[in-house]
Order: structure tokens, then C-alpha cells, then sequence
């Protein structure tokens, strides 16, 4: 039966325009994520290169830099750990306006602030290669100095392990729960039902606050305390699919062949509850995107220095009233198109599998 829906599956789902739309968003998206550090301005750990004297600049803005080399060398990284963590800084960056070599000496008037300069002079021994680079910061600066398009880039590797785990972690308790709920009913059904109850009743944000503070702050903590509230549509969707599947006559003849209920439950019914968990499963991936976010912006999320689409918001949302309004809604936007695709996508696993709400 799977085998002969499948080209009718994939053919009304590539018909789809805005389906296809969201999945060319989501492939780029996973691409960005796996290759951010290189292709990133900014590869250094975290994008987190640091150069007060240029924060808040707008998107666009060039400007020449002095690249002095560090008297501590950074522990030299091969391409995988470059992959994964990016690559520290060999040099440090002093912003500068003119220079001019004259002998051994470089001098030059280094950027203070737009209009404010200082005349300072050093080896050229103490350079690196090249010695003057220029930086064109397109989405422009942070109030750290920190290059915004490098950490939105980041940044999407967040977003979408957030989102992957949450929804791993809340798929495989939903669906366990939910299936011997629906499979065994009487007294286990009543008692996972009211578990399920009991968690539906508590606001989610307050849920999600009460694990995070008993797991604590941190990168991997926020993707359990998001899993972890995020499983009850899904039990219950489950459960409701199995009750019906159940009664078919199909599974009267696993249990006259003994059949044990595992085999049962993973062989003959979970295979036929696959779509609609698909779409629920598509709409929990953006719903996790936006609560990471929303706890990142409490400030109970990924902690800085790492950079978190919610966290950018966080940290530059007073500068939406003021001269640099980009700095906020660059990460917004970028929430905001990655939802949409998910959302995008699970619409067309829905209406490609006939799933109806």
C-alpha cells in the first residue's frame, strides 16, 4: 500500500509551489548552517570578534583595517574543527582611516568614532599578512562591534538544532504515550490521558521556564526544556489514530496470528499514522524556532557569546526607535522566513497526504 502512494505523494507535493518554496528555504537554510563558518566575514568562534569602535554602524559599512598580530598565538584548528567551531584570530583588527609606511614604520590615524581620530605608529614587524584589509559589514554592526550578517549566519544553526531536538525528543514520547494509550486503553488510557491533562493544563512558557531553571541556562538545555512541553498535541493526535486503526480487521489478524502488541503497535499501526505526525511534526519545528527564540529573548536561552536570533533581538531591540532599526529586525526577519518555510511545508504535507484538521 506504501509503495503505491509514494509517486502519488511526492507529485502532489512537488506541485505544490509553496510547498517546494519552503523546502528550497529549508535546504538552504541546512546548508547555511553546515558551511556558516566559511562562509561567514566573520569565522572566528561564536562570529565574535569584537571591535568597540565601530558598534551600531549601519548595513554597508566599509572601512580599512590594521591587522596586528596576536602575542599569543591561537592554537592552530584542521578544516573539520574549522567546520564545527570556526577558527580564532591569528590578528587583531584596529579600525583606521589613512596610513602611510615610511622605513620599518607604519603610521596611521586609527578610527575612534565618525569624525574622531588618533595618529598612532608601530613595527611593521608587528603586522600580519596583509597588513591592511578592508571590511565591508553588509548587515552592519552590533553595539560590540560584532559583524550582524556573520552571526545571523551563525546563528540559523540554533534555530534548526533547536528545532530538530525538540522535535525528536517531543515525537518520541508523544508517540509512545500516545500509542499505548490508544492501543491498551482502560486504565492506562486513563492514566496517560490524565498526565496529558495535567501537562496540557500549565501555560507552556511557564513550563518551559519551571525546566529551565531546574536544568539551568544553556545551549542544550533549551532544546529539552522545548521537547519536553511540545509532546501532548502529538500524544493525543497518536492516540486518537491508533483507537480507530485498532479496530480494523487487520489487526484482529496479527492478534489471531500472536503477534505481540510491540510488533503490532511498530509493524501494522505506526507505518499508517506516519502523515499525519509528518504535519504536526512540521508545524512543532516551527514552534520550537519561535519559542527558542522568545526564551533566548528572556534571557533564559542560549547565552551570549553564541549567537541566537533571539538573543540579537534582545540585545539591539532599543535601537529599533533609534538610527539602526536593522539590527533588531534582521533577526526578526530571519525567524520569520524560517517559520514560514516550515509552515509552508507542513501545509503541503497536508494537503499532499489528504490530511485533514
Amino acid at each position: 500500500m506504501m509503495i503505491s502512494t509514494a509517486p502519488s505523494f511526492f507529485t502532489k507535493l512537488l506541485r505544490n509551489k509553496t510547498a517546494c518554496l519552503g523546502m528550497v528555504l529549508i535546504i538552504l537554510s541546512l546548508l547555511l548552517a553546515v558551511f556558516a563558518y566559511l562562509i561567514a566575514p566573520d569565522g572566528s568562534p561564536n562570529a565574535n570578534r569584537m571591535i568597540p569602535e565601530i558598534g551600531s554602524k549601519k548595513p554597508g559599512f566599509t572601512l580599512q583595517f590594521l591587522q596586528v598580530k596576536k602575542k599569543v598565538v591561537p592554537v592552530p584548528v584542521n578544516f573539520l574543527g574549522q567546520l564545527v567551531s570556526g577558527k580564532a584570530d591569528a590578528v587583531d583588527f584596529i579600525p583606521i582611516n589613512h596610513y602611510r609606511i615610511q622605513g620599518d614604520r607604519i603610521y596611521f590615524d586609527k578610527f575612534i568614532d565618525d569624525g574622531i581620530e588618533e595618529k598612532q605608529e608601530m613595527p611593521l614587524a608587528e603586522l600580519g599578512v596583509p597588513m591592511v584589509r578592508t571590511i565591508r559589514f553588509y548587515a552592519g554592526t552590533d553595539k560590540f562591534g560584532r559583524d550582524i550578517a556573520s552571526r545571523l549566519m551563525i546563528g540559523v544553526r540554533v534555530s534548526l538544532a533547536v528545532g530538530m531536538i525538540a522535535v525528536l525528543l517531543s515525537l518520541s514520547i508523544g508517540i509512545f504515550l500516545g500509542a499505548v494509550a490508544g492501543y491498551f486503553r482502560g486504565w492506562v488510557d486513563e492514566a496517560i490521558m490524565w498526565f496529558m491533562n495535567v501537562i496540557w493544563s500549565v501555560p507552556t512558557l511557564l513550563l518551559v521556564f519551571a525546566i529551565t531553571l531546574a536544568l539551568g541556562k544553556g545551549f542544550w538545555q533549551v532544546f529539552i526544556a522545548v521537547g519536553l512541553t511540545m509532546w501532548v498535541n502529538i500524544a493525543r493526535l497518536v492516540r486518537g489514530q491508533v483507537m480507530g486503526i485498532r479496530e480494523m480487521e487487520y489487526i484482529a489478524a496479527t492478534k489471531a496470528l500472536g503477534y505481540s502488541h510491540t510488533r503490532t503497535i511498530v509493524k501494522h499501526i505506526l507505518p499508517n499514522i506516519f502523515g499525519p505526525v509528518m504535519v504536526i511534526a512540521a508545524g512543532n519545528f516551527a514552534s520550537a524556532i519561535v519559542m527558542e527564540a522568545g526564551l533566548s529573548f528572556l534571557g533564559v536561552g542560549v547565552q551570549p557569546p553564541q549567537p541566537s536570533w533571539g538573543l540579537m533581538i534582545k540585545e539591539n531591540y532599543n535601537f529599533i526607535i533609534t538610527h539602526n532599526p536593522m539590527l533588531a529586525l534582521a533577526p526578526g526577519i530571519a525567524i520569520m522566513v524560517l517559520v514560514l518555510a516550515f509552515n509552508l511545508v507542513g501545509n503541503g504535507l497536508r494537503d499532499a497526504l489528504s490530511v485533514r484538521d
